[in-house]
């Protein structure tokens, strides 16, 4: 008997860990199902030689693994055939070991008469709010082939729009990192070699040349291990506050207002909020329950506020429009654009456009921001090369006007 240490998770998708003597992972899975409880993953203790490095090279569920995942059980629901063979066919050909682990504990859940969606639930690595949402609404209104069609093309529409957005980001931030470590190099390595010359000379240096130096003393001091404490506890400090209520609300308010990536942010929020909400309504799913899940994947605090007062002017028979309009974080277009698909009974069409049209803009921005940040810091990176270079050269023309 071997003692396994277990992460599982119970019906209600929580999280439940302990240890288990069993004689081998399917006994162990066994006795956790018996519990019922379904095992996420698992430890042995007596053989775990480096537990810190437990799961480091697991693979990760991404949006194409679910992209394809969902375009083949569509397709083949469509064709007639019965989940339980489609799982299995799919178990075969999935790549992803963590995937192919949660099919096999879903086909289970069938032959014991669980309900796909409720299987689902289960797993929320693999299988979000919406995923599932969207999933219970097909198996309603009996057309889950579709309701995957449609989860399959709203993934990519998501995958599209966050590498938009890693595009935007990625591009000036690598620039950044190259630059410090262009300064750090020749602030570390190149001024102190110059800094012997010009100290053998005798002469007095120029302030900005002394002011490089003091910085490149601070560089290699053990003064920096106390910056580099500060950056590192200011970063633990600022995360522990955005997990706050108030801390989210105010840092995500505050992203939306910062120049330029501030109206890319929120371009890519309308557009999740919308391409989400309306996928939802699509699918057959309930206004409120929709806006729920929205909520809960639109990743912004403040348009999450936003939505809590929006379901709560629907509970109490008002349109969805105003209270959009009222919170002036959606621009007149959208709201406009709401309020019109209400009255025509379209909402969903409606919202699928401002979604279209709100990822052509942040596909057109950050075209822009690429095309702007290359040579903005091109020149910065120039300039700041170019005045240490004059400041190690100072000192040099100095010498030559004394010998003159």
């Amino acid at each position: 008997m071997k003692t396994y240490k277990y992460s599982a998770r119970d019906s209600k998708g929580r999280i439940a860990k302990g240890e288990l003597e069993a004689t081998d992972i399917a006994a162990l899975k066994n006795k956790l199902r018996n519990q019922g409880l379904w095992l996420i993953s698992q430890n042995n203790s007596q053989q775990s030689l480096l537990p810190f490095l437990e799961g480091f090279f697991d693979k990760k569920i991404g949006l194409k693994d679910m992209v394809v995942f969902s375009r083949q059980f569509s397709a083949m629901i469509e064709a007639g055939i019965a989940i339980l063979r489609v799982l299995t066919v799919l178990i075969q050909q999935t790549e992803n070991p963590k995937l192919k682990a949660i099919l096999q504990e879903i086909k289970r859940d069938i032959e014991q008469g669980v309900p796909l969606s409720e299987s689902m639930q289960k797993f929320p690595e693999a299988f979000d709010s919406l995923y599932v949402s969207m999933v219970k609404a097909g198996e309603l209104g009996g057309v889950l082939d579709v309701v995957l069609n449609r989860v399959a093309g709203f993934l990519e529409s998501r995958s599209k729009l966050s590498n938009k957005v890693r595009t935007a980001l990625t591009y000036p931030a690598s620039l950044l990192v190259i630059s410090l470590l262009v300064v750090w190099f020749m602030l570390t390595f190149i001024l102190p070699k110059f800094s012997a010359i010009f100290t053998s000379t005798g002469g007095e240096l120029p302030a900005f040349t002394q002011f490089l130096i003091n910085i490149s003393n601070v560089l290699r001091s053990p003064f920096i291990l106390v910056i580099i404490a500060f950056i590192w506890f200011a970063v633990n400090y600022a995360r522990s506050y955005y997990r706050s209520e108030e801390g989210r609300l105010k840092i995500d308010t505050f992203s939306l207002k910062i120049p330029i990536f501030g109206p890319i942010l929120k371009k890519v929020a309308i557009a999740r909020f919308s391409r989400t909400f309306g996928t939802l309504i699509e699918s057959g799913v309930p206004i409120t329950t929709a806006l729920d899940v929205t909520r809960t994947s639109i990743n912004n605090a403040l348009l999450e506020s936003v939505l809590i007062k929006v379901k709560k002017d629907i509970e109490e028979g008002s349109p969805i429009s105003n209270q959009l309009q009222k919170s002036e974080v959606f621009p007149p277009m959208v709201t406009q654009m709401v309020a019109i698909g209400e009255e025509a009974g379209e909402l969903e069409n409606m919202l699928n456009k401002i979604a279209d049209f709100y990822d052509d803009e942040v596909d057109s921005s950050v075209e822009s921001l690429t095309a702007l940040m290359e040579p903005v810091f091109i020149v910065v990176i120039g300039a700041i090369v170019g005045a240490i270079v004059v400041a190690m050269y100072l000192p040099i023309f100095n010498v030559i006007n004394q010998i003159n």
